[in-house]
């Protein structure tokens, strides 16, 4: 299973009031974000099996935006286990039960989706992180423990340098 965690896009300032900020939607660069994150996947030719979000309208906002910008098609999964005060515990019960799909799209928040990532890719005591040949990853040791930052694969970069280079050419008129 290949699961692919996003945050939710920008939306604006947070709100003091937490049943107000429950609902805070996207704001315009927050779908912007959307379409770009899309557009990057389907430039490397992803489909989602699942989509599951938390139950914040920022989130599904994004999980809508990204997966009809996709072409995913089925209804969204709304979980608790992704909201933000979700526990990792509940976050890995969740995904154990996700092993049927190939492809998942997780759209969460901060402060607990970084520690959600940290648990899929960490063991207690050892670290194990699957590097092709040519993939380049950064980590940030500013602080300890280290923080991966990115991973990119050749793969993703022949995506991108196809996709990019078919329009980088600016479009003239000879009217």
């Amino acid at each position: 299973m290949n699961v692919y965690i996003l945050r939710h896009a920008s939306a604006g300032t947070r709100r003091d009031n937490p049943l107000i900020d429950v609902k805070r939607p996207l704001d315009k660069e927050g779908k912007q974000q959307c379409m770009l994150v899309g557009s990057y996947l389907n430039a490397l030719k992803v489909q989602f099996d699942l989509i599951a979000s938390s139950p914040l309208k920022r989130a599904l906002q994004t999980a809508s935006l990204v997966g009809t910008e996709t072409g995913y098609d089925a209804k969204i999964q709304v979980t608790e286990a992704l909201a933000p005060g979700a526990t990792v515990s509940v976050f890995q019960q969740y995904i154990a039960g996700l092993g049927r799909y190939e492809n998942v799209l997780i759209v969460g928040h901060n402060p607990n989706l970084p520690q959600f990532l940290g648990s899929l890719i960490v063991s207690p005591g050892r670290a194990s992180i699957r590097m092709r040949k040519g993939a380049i990853a950064r980590v940030d040791l500013t602080r300890r423990p280290g923080v991966l930052n990115w991973l990119v694969d050749p793969r993703i970069l022949r995506g991108v340098y196809t996709n990019v280079t078919k329009r980088s050419r600016r479009k003239t008129s000879w009217k």
